[in-house]
């Protein structure tokens, strides 16, 4: 919390995107027993799992296990995740019609009820991260009807029926703020927003679709906020324009040249490309120490891969990235 908060810090803290998954052994026995919603929506296997990484890396941070459409279910949507593809969407979201029958809920059940309890259960000195997908990339998932390289459909959708679009937008802004902010009610320390596709987007279309939007989730909840995405290199002022006490970055950028873009009053996430995990060991301290050194020793860092843990990741080379980190940043610091 204070590296979000870019005040000093004894060693650099350290968590992974999808810490919580198919990396790990652990997890894919409770998957063989329960379906993903299930987990997620089981507030005490909720807890075991979000915990799970916790006990075996060290991570400074918990992530609450849920998926970028968790928000979405209590909304009228039926989503069905299918292994190999992602999120499908049963009855897409295309016309206005579709966007009235949308409901704005109130609360959000047992994902709330599993922070408290991994809150309680969390040691006094590790954060509780929840997350929530960005506006834009949720609502190309409810318009494609499933995960889509190019998202033609949802650009379809923004040009030809800007009405439309921005109905969609501003039910999800709206549910989400209400979902974030009752995560941070319940416990959470901060929020972490996935905008994980608006790098398809050209940065007008961005500034006129979508930060808006994204602008009100990030304000919603009175705790610190992380704003990340995907190849949106070229989207970071405006991302960090949106809002986000802290920018996160993939891997496609250097995390130097990313702080550069977007300003020195924001703190910084990242970013290890998480496919150097699948290499050797010397190469993975190689590219961890390159992204070290790029901070500079500067306050507000919090290191991070530049995406999700891949399910071929040996968890053992996760808890020694943890180490490293802690390792060689505590030097500095002294």
């Amino acid at each position: 919390m204070r590296a979000l908060r870019r005040e000093p810090v004894e060693r650099t803290p350290v968590w992974f995107m999808r810490q919580a998954g198919r990396s790990l052994p652990e997890y894919r026995e409770l998957r063989e027993r329960y379906s993903f919603f299930e987990l997620a929506g089981t507030p005490e296997l909720c807890t075991e799992v979000t915990l799970q990484p916790v006990r075996r890396h060290g991570v400074d941070a918990a992530v609450v296990f849920a998926d970028i459409m968790t928000p979405v279910l209590p909304m009228g949507i039926d989503v069905e995740l299918v292994e190999g593809v992602g999120p499908v969407v049963a009855e897409p979201v295309r016309c206005a019609a579709d966007v009235s029958r949308l409901r704005v809920p109130d609360e959000f059940g047992p994902v709330i009820e599993a922070v408290r309890l991994v809150r309680a259960e969390l040691a006094p000195e590790r954060a509780l991260i929840g997350f929530c997908g960005g506006p834009f990339t949720v609502a190309g998932y409810l318009v494609e009807g499933k995960p889509s390289r190019d998202f033609v459909r949802t650009k379809e959708l923004m040009y030809r029926e800007p009405a439309v679009w921005h109905g969609l937008m501003e039910k999800l802004a709206e549910a989400f703020s209400v979902y974030v902010r009752a995560k941070a009610e319940a416990g959470a320390d901060a929020i972490q927003l996935f905008d994980s596709w608006a790098g398809v987007l050209s940065i007008a279309d961005y500034e006129e679709f979508v930060a808006p939007y994204t602008a009100r989730v990030l304000a919603a909840p009175n705790v610190p906020t992380i704003h990340f995405g995907t190849g949106t290199s070229h989207l970071l002022a405006s991302m960090a324009a949106a809002g986000g006490d802290a920018i996160g970055f993939d891997w496609r950028m250097p995390l130097d040249e990313g702080r550069l873009a977007v300003g020195p009053e924001r703190a910084v996430q990242g970013n290890l490309d998480p496919a150097v995990l699948l290499g050797p060991w010397e190469r993975v301290e190689s590219a961890a120490l390159d992204v070290l050194e790029r901070v500079g020793g500067r306050p507000g860092h919090v290191f991070n891969l530049g995406h999700g843990v891949l399910p071929a990741t040996n968890p053992d080379d996760l808890g020694r990235l943890v180490e490293l980190v802690h390792e060689r940043t505590a030097k500095a610091a002294a």
